[in-house]
């Protein structure tokens, strides 16, 4: 069973706005040129987007919520909601850029073969994502505490965390040539507890609990990480690690 949340634009901006700021290294990975046309999987808001947009890329935004299109239209960015299973496009971008979407896309052959026909003939795929190893201390709490409710949580796959080897082993089945790839830790200090964090990014796992309980349910998760995830002056950091990565559809085959 895989499900994916229900973005609110407003509450991810207040308390998940370090997403967006981690993956600002990436744009100049991608190294945009004025006048290239970009296609940003997994947009988000669009707060990204718009920094291609600033830089003189024709960009277009794709992501599965309707709330956060909405919100990178806001920002002048041409965005569209598309589940990136589904690509529609053909040989139309000089570049992929993703940032923190690609392991919601569980399905990652049907992802990466979409985005290779969307590329021009030696154009570029810049993302970066979960990877091996990301969250095992919180999925680890989610897992202790469902259980307790009965639930099973070997039900629940909602991300895709590859290691670097698997991923390349994918990207050249797609057919691509792996310039760089990395997987690599990124500690993530919280603006605040880790509450927030799981009403926004562990929602497939809430879902297998009563509304009246969810609260609880959440209080309880907390409390299971604390030992793990709080420092001593409080704040809570959230165990990360990322997949980067940079490969090119050749100019033939």
């Amino acid at each position: 069973m895989s499900t994916q949340p229900i973005w609110n634009p407003q509450q991810y901006a207040e308390h998940a706005r370090f997403v967006t700021d981690l993956g600002a290294p990436l744009i100049d990975m991608l190294a945009p040129k004025p006048g290239e046309r970009v296609l940003d999987v997994g947009c988000g808001d669009g707060v990204l987007t718009k920094q291609l947009l600033d830089l003189g890329c024709d960009v277009v935004g794709i992501d599965s919520s309707q709330a956060m299109v909405e919100a990178a239209k806001a920002l002048g960015v041409h965005a569209q909601v598309i589940d990136g299973h589904r690509l529609p496009f053909h040989q139309e971008f000089d570049a992929v850029f993703s940032n923190a979407a690609l392991h919601w896309m569980v399905k990652p052959d049907e992802a990466l073969r979409g985005i290779r026909q969307a590329l021009r003939p030696g154009g570029r795929l810049v993302a970066e994502f979960g990877g091996k190893g990301n969250l095992t201390n919180v999925l680890a709490g989610l897992h202790k505490v469902l259980k307790t409710y009965g639930c099973d949580p070997a039900t629940i796959q909602p991300w895709y965390f590859p290691t670097a080897e698997e991923y390349r082993a994918r990207l050249e089945q797609q057919g691509f040539q792996v310039v760089a790839i990395d997987l690599f830790p990124r500690p993530i200090e919280l603006p605040g507890d880790i509450t927030k964090w799981l009403e926004m990014f562990a929602q497939p796992f809430l879902d297998l609990i009563p509304n009246s309980s969810q609260a609880e349910f959440t209080a309880r998760v907390r409390e299971t990480l604390r030992p793990v995830l709080e420092a001593p002056d409080g704040r809570w950091t959230v165990d990360y690690v990322r997949l980067r990565c940079h490969a090119v559809k050749p100019t033939v085959g």
